[in-house]
Parts: structure tokens; C-alpha cells; sequence
């Protein structure tokens, strides 16, 4: 069985965390510390706790009315290959998939990474970058500094530049 560590359950109904009603995949286990950090609890590489990723994907199957899911954390690029299942998975179920991570997309590119690239493929929006509290901003939509991006993956890929949403 593959298993995933978790700083939390899943999340249900979040409006916050992506476009739509979403549910929240809370990764454990984060290199980046960003001063301020909403989820300092999933910085540990030990915390959280494992969970079944086929117990993961009935929760997802079982969902009602929900627009997409979104990977949240800690990192999740910290645990690449897991996160892949589970993008698959909501993909398969035509759910779309939002991701936020600490690293750019510029760094993810550069990593040449068959299997970042992969989960790469299963994600609708990327929302990339450190949190930045010296760049917060209620104003930013769906993202907490003004330096985060929501990249558009599909369209960043097909026109070979960085389109971005809001």
C-alpha cells in the first residue's frame, strides 16, 4: 500500500483555496519556512501522519458537488510521486487540480524531472512561490503575497510562456 504523510485530514468545502468548492490536500513536510506561514505545523518531515492513498482516493471519489481538488501544505512537491496518484486519480473523476507550492515554476522546469513533470501534466493551476510577509496582500486572489503567480499550467505550456490568472 502508498502511503502519503498529511499534516491533517482532508478537507472538505474550502472556497479558499482554489476556484470552486474544493477539497484540500494538506501535505506534510516543507523546506522552505516562509516567514509567516499560515501552516507552520507541516514544516516537520516527521509530523502529520501516513495515510492509505486508495483511502485517500475513496474520500475523493465519495465527494458531492466539489469543482477540483487542491494540494496545499507543507510542500507538496516534497512528496512528487504520491501527489501524482492523487492528481490522477481527481483528473480521472474530471475534477481539476490546484497545487501551491514554494518553488517557482522557472525551478521546477529546471529540475528536468520526468516525474515533477508528470504531475506537472495533472495540474490545472500552479500557484508558485514563497509567501512573502513583506509582500502580503488581501488583494491577491488566492494567493497570500503579491508575489505568488496562478499560473494557467495548459495554456503555459501550449503558448510556451507564463499565462497567469487574476
Amino acid at each position: 500500500m502508498v502511503k502519503i504523510r498529511l499534516a491533517a485530514p482532508l478537507q472538505a468545502d474550502s472556497v479558499v483555496d482554489g476556484q470552486g468548492l474544493r477539497l484540500v490536500i494538506w501535505t506534510q513536510g516543507c523546506p522552505h519556512h516562509c516567514d509567516g506561514c499560515h501552516n507552520k505545523e507541516s514544516h516537520a518531515y516527521d509530523g502529520g501522519k501516513l495515510y492509505e492513498i486508495d483511502e485517500l482516493c475513496q474520500e475523493i471519489n465519495d465527494l458531492n458537488y466539489h469543482d477540483g481538488i487542491t494540494f496545499s501544505g507543507g510542500e507538496p512537491f516534497e512528496q512528487v510521486e504520491e501527489c501524482l496518484l492523487l492528481a490522477k486519480y481527481a483528473k480521472s473523476l474530471g475534477l481539476n487540480v490546484w497545487c501551491y507550492t514554494g518553488y517557482t515554476w522557472e525551478f521546477l522546469q529546471n529540475k528536468n524531472s520526468p516525474i515533477i513533470q508528470e504531475f506537472l501534466n495533472y495540474i490545472d493551476i500552479l500557484v508558485d512561490g514563497k509567501f512573502d510577509r513583506n509582500l502580503k496582500s488581501l488583494e491577491c486572489k488566492f494567493r497570500g503575497s503579491s508575489n505568488q503567480r496562478c499560473i494557467d499550467v495548459n495554456e503555459t505550456k501550449k503558448l510556451e510562456k507564463i499565462c497567469t490568472l487574476y
